[in-house]
Order: C-alpha cells, then sequence, then structure tokens
C-alpha cells in the first residue's frame, strides 16, 4: 500500500477471490468425510476426560488462545510503528519486518498440524505457547538485525499452536466439530480485535516499549498447559 497506493488493495482480492474457490471445492471434498469420522468416532469409545475435566480443558485452551492472539496482536498492529520509533527505519523497511514475522507465522501454522501428529498435540502446545518466552522477553533489548531474528523465531514457534489447540478441542468433543471449529477461531479474531483496541490505549499512555515489555510475559501463561489431560484412543 505504501508503495503503489490504496488501489492495490485490487490484487490481493483477487487472490482472496481464488482462495474462496479453492476453499469452496474443499468444503465439497470434505463434506462426505465429515460423517465417516462421526461414525467411526461413534464405534470407537474415547478414553478421554469426564465431562468435568473437558470444561477444564476447554477454557484453559481459551486461555492459552488469548495469550497467543493478544501477543500477535501487539505484533500484527504495532510493530511496524515500535520498529519506526526506535530505530528511526523508514515505513516500507519497517514493513518487510513485519513481513518476516508474519511469514514465520505461516510456516509455524502449517508444520504445527503434522508436528502434533507426530509428537502429540500436548507437547506442541506446551513448546508453541512457553517455548516463545525467552525469545518475547529478549525482543525488546536487542537490535534491528535480532529483531528481525526472534521476531522469526517469535512467529513460527507461537503460531505453531494454532491448529494444535483446535485438533485437540475437536477431540475432547469429536462429536461437536463444526462448533469447536467456529469457536475458537471466532474467539481468536475475537481475542486479535480486542487485544489491538486494548494495546494501542495502553501505547498512548505509556508508550509502545511499555507494550512490548509487558507482552513478553503474556506466553508464560502456557503454564496453564499442564492442566490439560491426556487423550488415548482405542485402536481398532
Amino acid at each position: 500500500v505504501v508503495p503503489f497506493g490504496q488501489p492495490s488493495f485490487a490484487w490481493f482480492s483477487l487472490v482472496a477471490a481464488l482462495a474462496i474457490a479453492i476453499l469452496w471445492q474443499i468444503g465439497r471434498w470434505y463434506k462426505p468425510r465429515i460423517a465417516q469420522r462421526k461414525s467411526a468416532h461413534a464405534g470407537r469409545p474415547l478414553d478421554g476426560p469426564s465431562s468435568t475435566r473437558t470444561v477444564v480443558a476447554l477454557a484453559v485452551l481459551m486461555i492459552l488462545l488469548f495469550s497467543k492472539t493478544f501477543y500477535t496482536s501487539s505484533i500484527g498492529s504495532y510493530y511496524t510503528f515500535y520498529l519506526m520509533q526506535k530505530f528511526g527505519i523508514a515505513t516500507q523497511t519497517a514493513q518487510l519486518h513485519l513481513f518476516v514475522f508474519l511469514g514465520a507465522s505461516a510456516v509455524g501454522v502449517y508444520f504445527g498440524g503434522p508436528i502434533g501428529d507426530r509428537f502429540g498435540r500436548k507437547y506442541v502446545i506446551w513448546f508453541s505457547i512457553l517455548g516463545a518466552l525467552p525469545f518475547t522477553l529478549a525482543l525488546p533489548y536487542v537490535g534491528l538485525v535480532g529483531s528481525a531474528v526472534l521476531s522469526a523465531l517469535i512467529g513460527f514457534i507461537i503460531s505453531s499452536s494454532m491448529p494444535a489447540i483446535i485438533v485437540y478441542a475437536q477431540e475432547l468433543m469429536p462429536h461437536r466439530l463444526g462448533m469447536i471449529s467456529g469457536l475458537f477461531y471466532g474467539m481468536a479474531f475475537g481475542f486479535g480485535g480486542i487485544g489491538a483496541a486494548v494495546l494501542g490505549r495502553v501505547a498512548d499512555f505509556k508508550g509502545i516499549d511499555f507494550v512490548y515489555q509487558v507482552c513478553a510475559w503474556l506466553p508464560a501463561i502456557g503454564l496453564l498447559a499442564i492442566f490439560l489431560p491426556q487423550i488415548k484412543r482405542h485402536r481398532l
């Protein structure tokens, strides 16, 4: 937008239209498989938590989602202004640094799913949220190059939790796949929007450096993952 102006949005809308068409076909392809998955769960009992523990686990997942989206909201909304103010770089240069974070986040979401399949979703949730803590704590105190490296690591690690959280919640309630997906994606966008507004207000009063110093501790909430139960399924 900075180099080409607002009309450049039109090109991105074409990409969005292509994504809609692809997802429409994926939805048609996946619809009959939902029925197969439900019937498979009906015939294969779940060695999972009780209803009370399920509610507790879902609450913990929501809190972990809050910590993740609040931090990513602080980067997505104000990282360019933070870099411009701290290092005196141009807007486009700051946007390239933001692209590094967002690109690493996309890669993290992509690999978070298969890594969870391989090692277990609970361990991915532990690593992806709590594992980013050392890097978020160091981010406010490094230089420009260090900020780029740490933001890439943070984006990859913290974003890998999203597929693990959603699939873990679906395994808690295997007959409510649509409800779980809508709930967690909706809350992710809701937390992100609230985070952008709240952190912007804090930045007006305390400064943007203060925002990143406080948000650096958000991944510590990942310690609550200790309350997540281990889910095991019977094998046919």
